[in-house]
């Protein structure tokens, strides 16, 4: 197949705000605001990423402000009651810094986001420089895709490769991101596989099979 699976590159914003670790509280706030982000990579002078501070990391000097909690509420949440104290991005960062590379997949990047629980990600390179970011909304670029894009590629990689001589011809039609497969094939036995490759087409929301073997049609 011709085309892989999409990668971090092509969707990441290359153009990032971060901050250093001496960066104070109110400048981060201040920050974020400007460029309306929820998260900024913390960075050493190289370049290279050492944590990140997020809107989470900033809320416990709001949370604490007129609280008074009691020993056990101070226990269990030593690291929140420690950053409503914190002043610069090395006290309120969170470290070390959830990153991906820029050759993961879409899919490797929505995992980590989903069992870190993070809404962005440090784009960062072998040696831990950042060169980018990538967001929920980004990974959700794909959806964006032409529904002609997504059929020729259907065309291409899946069928083609799959059904190289269809007893009759295989239509596929791509309408609001949703695949329709039509047609008569030799072997039954890959008609559930190319529905599940469909579904694998990043950019596809569904997949109506209606491929049939040609014996089911000759009875």
């Amino acid at each position: 197949m011709e085309s892989g699976p999409r990668r971090v590159s092509d969707v990441m914003t290359r153009a990032v705000v971060a901050v250093g670790r001496k960066a104070l509280f109110k400048d981060i706030v201040e920050r974020m605001e400007e460029w309306k982000v929820s998260a900024l990579p913390v960075l050493e002078g190289d370049g290279r990423v050492i944590g990140v501070v997020s809107e989470a990391d900033l809320l416990p000097k709001e949370e604490f402000r007129d609280s008074d909690p009691d020993l056990f509420a101070q226990l269990r949440r030593l690291p929140d009651a420690a950053k409503a104290g914190a002043m610069s991005a090395e006290e309120l960062m969170s470290t070390p810094a959830v990153t991906v590379h820029e050759d993961a997949t879409l899919a490797q990047a929505a995992r980590i986001m989903a069992v870190r629980h993070v809404k962005r990600l440090p784009v960062v390179n072998a040696e831990g420089v950042l060169e980018g970011v990538v967001s929920r909304g980004d990974l959700l670029k794909v959806f964006l895709r032409a529904d002609d894009d997504l059929a020729d590629e259907i065309r291409r990689d899946i069928v083609d490769v799959l059904f190289p001589a269809p007893v009759e011809p295989v239509h596929i039609v791509v309408r609001d991101g949703v695949a329709t497969l039509t047609g008569r094939v030799g072997d039954a036995a890959l008609i559930p596989l190319a529905a599940r490759l469909v579904q694998g087409v990043e950019g596809i929301v569904g997949v109506d099979c209606r491929l049939a073997a040609a014996e089911a049609h000759t009875r």
